[in-house]
């Protein structure tokens, strides 16, 4: 790594607790993933910036702060299985197989699933599996997860994700604010009898709502 990519690195971490991000594992991991690695070329001289980036299919990378904050967000334990509903670029991905025991991403454009996966395995995560799903959908599948995070809008209280996760699990989403074009992210955590209790996690931006639907490209 040369200098200039070290302090590039160094001021991106610095700029992170700026936004309040502190958790040293968190930490480490936006370190060893650098968001250049896993955006498009012509990205790759402002990847470092906090802000949402388009990536094809019509979609957007959220700034990496926001990325972060919902990451942080689901309290994340080496043990947990993951499911990331909107891969996107595979970044969040990256980020997430570093402080988890498994990952399973679904994106809806197979186009960006076929992209991010050849990103997840040139880094070098074998924990990771990524599959073109509908993230509405894939509660039939039976599966069930300790964290859930979910890159969109969604309609509170998180519904339809609910069975994808354990019964103590952990729904991370964003929801519409109460003012004109605010977003705040959503911490959905469950209890041993079933019931969701939501609690605030900080400001959102730069997310769209999630949407239904597969698609191979846009």
């Amino acid at each position: 790594m040369s200098a200039t990519e070290q302090e590039e690195r160094a001021q991106f971490t610095l700029a992170m607790r700026a936004k309040g991000i502190n958790d040293l594992g968190l930490l480490r991991a936006l370190e060893r993933a650098p968001r250049a690695l896993f955006m498009p070329q012509r990205f790759a001289d402002i990847s470092g910036r906090d802000i949402a980036l388009p990536i094809g299919c019509g979609q957007t990378s959220p700034p990496p702060s926001i990325v972060a904050a919902m990451i942080a967000a689901l309290e994340l334990k080496p043990s947990h299985q993951v499911c990331e509903i909107g891969t996107g670029t595979g970044y969040c991905t990256a980020l997430l197989a570093q402080l988890a025991n498994s990952v399973v991403s679904l994106e809806r454009f197979e186009t960006l699933a076929v992209e991010a996966s050849a990103r997840i395995k040139t880094f070098g995560l074998a924990n990771v599996a990524i599959r073109w799903e509908d993230g509405f959908d894939f509660h039939r599948s039976g599966e069930r997860f300790d964290r859930v995070i979910v890159h969109g809008l969604i309609e509170p209280p998180g519904e339809a994700f609910r069975d994808l996760i354990v019964a103590d699990g952990v729904l991370v989403a964003a929801v519409a604010g109460p003012e004109r074009g605010e977003q705040r992210i959503v911490k959905l955590a469950g209890d041993l009898n079933g019931a969701l209790e939501a609690a605030d996690s900080g400001p959102a931006r730069a997310l769209r709502p999630l949407e239904r639907g597969l698609a191979r490209a846009l």
